[in-house]
Protein backbone atom coordinates (compact mmCIF):
# COMPACT_ATOMS: atom_id res chain seq x y z
CA UNK A 1 0.00 0.00 0.00
CA UNK A 2 2.73 2.28 1.05
CA UNK A 3 4.75 1.40 -2.26
CA UNK A 4 1.41 2.46 -4.20
CA UNK A 5 1.08 5.51 -2.35
CA UNK A 6 4.32 7.11 -3.46
CA UNK A 7 3.62 5.99 -6.71
CA UNK A 8 1.01 7.33 -7.32
CA UNK A 9 2.52 10.87 -5.67
CA UNK A 10 5.27 10.61 -7.64
CA UNK A 11 3.51 10.11 -11.19
CA UNK A 12 0.88 12.52 -9.69
CA UNK A 13 3.42 15.91 -9.55
CA UNK A 14 4.68 14.38 -13.02
CA UNK A 15 1.53 14.43 -14.87
CA UNK A 16 1.00 17.71 -12.66
CA UNK A 17 4.39 19.10 -14.73
CA UNK A 18 4.07 17.55 -18.20
CA UNK A 19 3.33 19.96 -20.67
CA UNK A 20 3.67 17.58 -23.83
CA UNK A 21 1.69 14.69 -24.96
CA UNK A 22 4.59 11.87 -24.87
CA UNK A 23 5.57 12.36 -21.56
CA UNK A 24 1.93 13.07 -20.12
CA UNK A 25 0.80 9.59 -21.66
CA UNK A 26 3.62 8.09 -19.54
CA UNK A 27 2.57 9.85 -16.30
CA UNK A 28 -1.25 9.75 -16.67
CA UNK A 29 -0.73 5.50 -16.86
CA UNK A 30 1.16 5.40 -13.75
CA UNK A 31 -0.94 7.49 -12.19
CA UNK A 32 -3.83 5.62 -13.19
CA UNK A 33 -2.85 1.97 -12.31
CA UNK A 34 -1.15 3.20 -8.95
CA UNK A 35 -4.18 4.92 -8.32
CA UNK A 36 -6.48 2.18 -8.95
CA UNK A 37 -4.30 -0.02 -6.87
CA UNK A 38 -4.72 1.64 -4.49
CA UNK A 39 -8.52 2.18 -4.66
CA UNK A 40 -9.05 -1.38 -4.23
CA UNK A 41 -7.15 -2.20 -1.45
CA UNK A 42 -8.28 1.16 0.56
CA UNK A 43 -11.11 -0.81 2.32
CA UNK A 44 -9.12 -3.91 3.33
CA UNK A 45 -6.39 -0.65 4.50
CA UNK A 46 -9.31 1.05 6.36
CA UNK A 47 -10.79 -2.31 7.89
CA UNK A 48 -7.13 -2.90 8.91
CA UNK A 49 -7.37 0.37 10.93
CA UNK A 50 -10.23 0.18 12.50
CA UNK A 51 -9.32 -3.18 14.13
CA UNK A 52 -7.11 -1.47 15.67
CA UNK A 53 -6.61 -1.85 19.72
CA UNK A 54 -5.86 2.15 19.62
CA UNK A 55 -7.01 4.25 16.59
CA UNK A 56 -5.61 7.65 16.78
CA UNK A 57 -7.09 10.74 15.33
CA UNK A 58 -4.07 10.77 12.86
CA UNK A 59 -5.41 7.60 11.59
CA UNK A 60 -9.18 8.43 10.62
CA UNK A 61 -7.86 11.39 9.49
CA UNK A 62 -5.39 9.90 6.75
CA UNK A 63 -8.45 7.23 5.60
CA UNK A 64 -10.48 10.54 5.37
CA UNK A 65 -7.95 11.96 3.35
CA UNK A 66 -7.26 9.14 1.17
CA UNK A 67 -10.70 8.45 0.56
CA UNK A 68 -11.55 12.44 -0.51
CA UNK A 69 -8.59 11.67 -3.12
CA UNK A 70 -9.64 9.17 -4.75
CA UNK A 71 -13.27 10.76 -4.87
CA UNK A 72 -11.83 13.56 -6.27
CA UNK A 73 -9.64 11.94 -8.66
CA UNK A 74 -12.78 9.93 -9.54
CA UNK A 75 -14.56 13.07 -10.31
CA UNK A 76 -12.42 14.79 -12.34
CA UNK A 77 -11.51 12.01 -14.86
CA UNK A 78 -15.53 11.23 -15.35
CA UNK A 79 -17.33 14.31 -14.27
CA UNK A 80 -15.03 17.06 -16.39
CA UNK A 81 -14.50 19.95 -15.56
CA UNK A 82 -16.40 22.14 -13.01
CA UNK A 83 -15.93 24.03 -9.77
CA UNK A 84 -18.04 23.91 -6.82
CA UNK A 85 -17.65 27.31 -4.37
CA UNK A 86 -14.62 28.28 -6.85
CA UNK A 87 -12.97 24.88 -6.14
CA UNK A 88 -12.49 22.31 -9.58
CA UNK A 89 -12.47 18.39 -8.57
CA UNK A 90 -8.50 18.36 -9.27
CA UNK A 91 -7.76 21.22 -6.79
CA UNK A 92 -9.25 19.34 -3.95
CA UNK A 93 -7.36 15.99 -5.69
CA UNK A 94 -3.64 17.71 -5.42
CA UNK A 95 -4.94 19.42 -1.80
CA UNK A 96 -5.78 16.20 -0.31
CA UNK A 97 -2.78 14.41 -1.03
CA UNK A 98 -0.55 17.31 0.62
CA UNK A 99 -2.64 16.68 3.14
CA UNK A 100 -1.87 12.69 3.21
CA UNK A 101 1.56 13.37 2.28
CA UNK A 102 1.72 15.86 5.55
CA UNK A 103 -0.08 13.25 7.74
CA UNK A 104 1.56 9.78 6.31
CA UNK A 105 4.68 11.89 7.61
CA UNK A 106 3.59 12.25 11.32
CA UNK A 107 2.42 8.78 10.98
CA UNK A 108 5.91 7.49 10.26
CA UNK A 109 7.94 9.63 12.99
CA UNK A 110 5.34 8.72 15.41
CA UNK A 111 4.82 5.22 14.60
CA UNK A 112 8.37 2.98 14.24
CA UNK A 113 7.97 1.11 10.35
CA UNK A 114 8.03 -2.44 10.46
CA UNK A 115 11.18 -3.42 8.77
CA UNK A 116 11.08 -5.71 5.52
CA UNK A 117 11.73 -9.57 6.39
CA UNK A 118 12.81 -12.12 3.94
CA UNK A 119 9.06 -13.18 3.06
CA UNK A 120 8.36 -9.48 2.13
CA UNK A 121 10.90 -9.79 -0.73
CA UNK A 122 10.20 -13.48 -1.46
CA UNK A 123 9.74 -14.82 -4.93
CA UNK A 124 5.87 -15.74 -4.17
CA UNK A 125 5.34 -12.23 -2.62
CA UNK A 126 6.93 -10.91 -5.60
CA UNK A 127 5.13 -12.65 -8.42
CA UNK A 128 2.04 -11.68 -6.66
CA UNK A 129 2.85 -7.99 -6.59
CA UNK A 130 3.28 -8.37 -9.99
CA UNK A 131 -0.07 -10.06 -11.34
CA UNK A 132 -1.92 -7.19 -8.87
CA UNK A 133 0.18 -4.85 -10.88
CA UNK A 134 -0.58 -6.15 -14.27
CA UNK A 135 -4.40 -6.56 -13.25
CA UNK A 136 -4.81 -3.02 -12.25
CA UNK A 137 -2.94 -1.51 -15.24
CA UNK A 138 -5.12 -3.78 -17.70
CA UNK A 139 -8.23 -2.92 -15.20
CA UNK A 140 -7.54 0.90 -16.04
CA UNK A 141 -6.65 0.21 -19.23
CA UNK A 142 -10.26 -0.95 -20.04
CA UNK A 143 -11.70 1.63 -18.09
CA UNK A 144 -10.12 3.89 -19.72
CA UNK A 145 -11.12 2.68 -23.26
CA UNK A 146 -14.97 2.23 -22.01
CA UNK A 147 -14.70 5.97 -20.82
CA UNK A 148 -13.40 6.97 -24.56
CA UNK A 149 -16.29 5.29 -25.86
CA UNK A 150 -19.60 5.65 -23.74
CA UNK A 151 -18.39 9.47 -22.46
CA UNK A 152 -18.53 12.33 -25.19
CA UNK A 153 -16.38 14.49 -22.88
CA UNK A 154 -13.94 11.72 -22.63
CA UNK A 155 -12.88 12.01 -26.57
CA UNK A 156 -11.85 15.78 -26.03
CA UNK A 157 -9.87 15.08 -23.20
CA UNK A 158 -6.11 15.02 -23.11
CA UNK A 159 -3.14 13.13 -22.12
CA UNK A 160 -3.06 15.21 -18.80
CA UNK A 161 -6.79 14.54 -17.83
CA UNK A 162 -7.90 18.18 -18.91
CA UNK A 163 -11.07 18.52 -20.07
CA UNK A 164 -11.95 21.32 -22.82
CA UNK A 165 -13.34 25.08 -22.24
CA UNK A 166 -14.49 27.09 -24.86
CA UNK A 167 -11.78 30.31 -24.68
CA UNK A 168 -14.79 32.76 -23.68
CA UNK A 169 -15.50 30.33 -20.31
CA UNK A 170 -11.87 29.93 -18.84
CA UNK A 171 -12.37 31.08 -15.89
CA UNK A 172 -9.47 33.81 -13.68
CA UNK A 173 -7.19 31.17 -12.10
CA UNK A 174 -3.93 31.81 -9.97
CA UNK A 175 -1.09 30.13 -8.40
CA UNK A 176 -1.53 29.75 -4.49
CA UNK A 177 -2.57 32.74 -3.08
CA UNK A 178 -2.05 35.05 -5.84
CA UNK A 179 -4.77 37.66 -6.38
CA UNK A 180 -5.83 39.29 -9.47
CA UNK A 181 -5.00 42.64 -9.66
CA UNK A 182 -6.12 45.48 -12.03
CA UNK A 183 -3.51 47.80 -13.95
CA UNK A 184 -4.09 50.84 -15.72
CA UNK A 185 -3.26 49.64 -19.63
CA UNK A 186 -2.53 53.23 -20.07
CA UNK A 187 0.46 53.48 -17.51
CA UNK A 188 1.65 49.61 -17.50
CA UNK A 189 5.00 49.29 -18.87
CA UNK A 190 7.27 45.80 -18.99
CA UNK A 191 10.29 46.11 -18.30
CA UNK A 192 12.40 44.54 -20.83
CA UNK A 193 15.97 43.60 -20.29
CA UNK A 194 16.37 47.12 -19.00
CA UNK A 195 14.11 49.06 -21.56
CA UNK A 196 10.67 50.35 -20.40
CA UNK A 197 8.12 49.29 -23.15
CA UNK A 198 4.15 50.31 -23.47
CA UNK A 199 1.11 48.10 -24.14
CA UNK A 200 0.58 50.58 -28.03
CA UNK A 201 3.95 49.18 -28.57
CA UNK A 202 3.44 45.67 -27.96
CA UNK A 203 -0.21 45.81 -29.43
CA UNK A 204 1.31 47.42 -32.54
CA UNK A 205 4.37 44.45 -33.09
CA UNK A 206 1.49 41.95 -32.00
CA UNK A 207 0.97 38.64 -34.75
CA UNK A 208 -1.56 36.03 -34.65
CA UNK A 209 -0.20 32.95 -31.67
CA UNK A 210 -2.41 29.72 -32.11
CA UNK A 211 -1.46 28.14 -28.51
CA UNK A 212 -2.79 25.49 -26.05
CA UNK A 213 -3.13 26.69 -22.37
CA UNK A 214 -3.47 23.89 -20.19
CA UNK A 215 -4.11 24.59 -16.87
CA UNK A 216 -4.00 22.49 -13.96
CA UNK A 217 -7.08 22.90 -12.14
CA UNK A 218 -8.16 20.58 -14.71
CA UNK A 219 -9.22 22.29 -17.99
CA UNK A 220 -7.64 23.10 -21.56
CA UNK A 221 -8.61 25.77 -24.04
CA UNK A 222 -7.39 26.25 -27.96
CA UNK A 223 -7.42 29.60 -28.93
CA UNK A 224 -5.29 32.25 -31.21
CA UNK A 225 -3.93 35.09 -28.78
CA UNK A 226 -1.93 37.97 -30.22
CA UNK A 227 1.38 39.05 -29.07
CA UNK A 228 5.27 39.76 -30.11
CA UNK A 229 8.10 37.11 -29.27
CA UNK A 230 10.58 37.50 -26.60
CA UNK A 231 13.10 37.41 -29.16
CA UNK A 232 11.77 40.17 -30.85
CA UNK A 233 12.71 42.45 -27.92
CA UNK A 234 15.74 40.74 -26.01
CA UNK A 235 18.94 42.11 -27.43
CA UNK A 236 20.49 39.47 -29.67
CA UNK A 237 24.02 39.70 -28.20
CA UNK A 238 22.88 39.33 -24.61
CA UNK A 239 20.27 36.72 -25.26
CA UNK A 240 23.43 34.70 -26.54
CA UNK A 241 25.26 35.31 -23.30
CA UNK A 242 22.24 34.44 -20.96
CA UNK A 243 21.38 30.84 -20.17
CA UNK A 244 18.08 31.69 -19.16
CA UNK A 245 15.18 34.29 -19.13
CA UNK A 246 13.29 35.54 -16.20
CA UNK A 247 9.55 36.48 -16.34
CA UNK A 248 8.38 38.22 -13.50
CA UNK A 249 4.48 39.31 -12.89
CA UNK A 250 3.61 42.92 -11.16
CA UNK A 251 2.61 40.03 -7.68
CA UNK A 252 6.18 38.45 -7.58
CA UNK A 253 5.40 35.20 -9.32
CA UNK A 254 7.99 34.39 -11.57
CA UNK A 255 8.78 31.52 -13.90
CA UNK A 256 12.67 30.98 -15.31
CA UNK A 257 13.27 29.19 -19.27
CA UNK A 258 15.97 28.81 -20.89
CA UNK A 259 17.58 31.47 -23.06
CA UNK A 260 17.23 29.30 -26.52
CA UNK A 261 13.58 29.18 -25.93
CA UNK A 262 12.98 33.15 -26.25
CA UNK A 263 11.90 32.75 -30.13
CA UNK A 264 9.03 30.13 -28.56
CA UNK A 265 7.66 32.46 -25.85
CA UNK A 266 5.34 35.55 -26.59
CA UNK A 267 4.22 38.34 -24.39
CA UNK A 268 0.15 38.57 -25.17
CA UNK A 269 -1.86 41.65 -25.10
CA UNK A 270 -5.15 39.94 -26.67
CA UNK A 271 -7.14 36.47 -27.00
CA UNK A 272 -9.65 35.70 -30.29
CA UNK A 273 -8.94 39.07 -31.70
CA UNK A 274 -10.17 41.11 -27.91
CA UNK A 275 -8.17 42.74 -25.12
CA UNK A 276 -7.26 40.32 -22.20
CA UNK A 277 -9.03 40.48 -19.00
CA UNK A 278 -7.80 41.28 -15.70
CA UNK A 279 -8.86 37.68 -15.35
CA UNK A 280 -7.02 36.42 -17.92
CA UNK A 281 -3.61 38.51 -17.78
CA UNK A 282 -4.15 41.77 -18.65
CA UNK A 283 -2.56 44.30 -19.75
CA UNK A 284 0.49 41.95 -21.15
CA UNK A 285 0.97 37.66 -20.15
CA UNK A 286 3.06 35.37 -21.35
CA UNK A 287 2.20 32.55 -23.91
CA UNK A 288 4.15 29.61 -23.44
CA UNK A 289 3.02 26.77 -25.59
CA UNK A 290 3.97 23.23 -24.61
CA UNK A 291 3.97 24.37 -21.11
CA UNK A 292 1.58 23.79 -18.22
CA UNK A 293 -0.43 27.16 -17.10
CA UNK A 294 1.26 27.95 -14.19
CA UNK A 295 4.35 28.62 -16.65
CA UNK A 296 2.05 31.44 -18.47
CA UNK A 297 2.93 34.20 -16.12
CA UNK A 298 0.25 36.76 -15.75
CA UNK A 299 -0.05 40.34 -15.37
CA UNK A 300 4.02 40.64 -16.30
CA UNK A 301 6.11 43.09 -15.16
CA UNK A 302 9.72 42.33 -16.19
CA UNK A 303 11.40 39.95 -18.84
CA UNK A 304 15.35 39.81 -17.36
CA UNK A 305 18.18 38.04 -19.19
CA UNK A 306 20.10 36.19 -16.33
CA UNK A 307 23.24 34.08 -16.11
CA UNK A 308 21.61 31.55 -14.34
CA UNK A 309 20.22 28.01 -15.59
CA UNK A 310 16.75 27.21 -16.23
CA UNK A 311 16.84 24.86 -13.52
CA UNK A 312 17.99 27.45 -10.79
CA UNK A 313 14.15 27.12 -9.52
CA UNK A 314 12.28 24.81 -7.67
CA UNK A 315 9.67 22.77 -10.10
CA UNK A 316 6.52 24.29 -9.18
CA UNK A 317 6.74 27.87 -8.07
CA UNK A 318 6.78 28.76 -4.17
CA UNK A 319 5.06 32.37 -4.36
Amino acid sequence: MGLLLLGALASGLLLFAAGTPAPATAARIAHGTTGLGVLVLAPWKTVVVLRAARVHAASLALVGLLAVCLASGVVQVLGGYGRVLGVSPVQVHVGSAVGLVLLGAVHVVRHRPLRLSRRDASRRRLLVSGAFGLAAATTWGVAELVDRRLSRGAATRLATGSHRLDPADVPATTWLFDRVPVLDPRAHRVRVDGTDVDLAALVVRGGPVPARLDCTSGWYADATWTGVPLAALLDPDGRAAARSVVVTSVTGYRRRFPAEEADRLWLATAVEGRPLTPGTGAPVRLVAPGRRGFWWVKWVASVELDDRPAAAQPPFPLQ
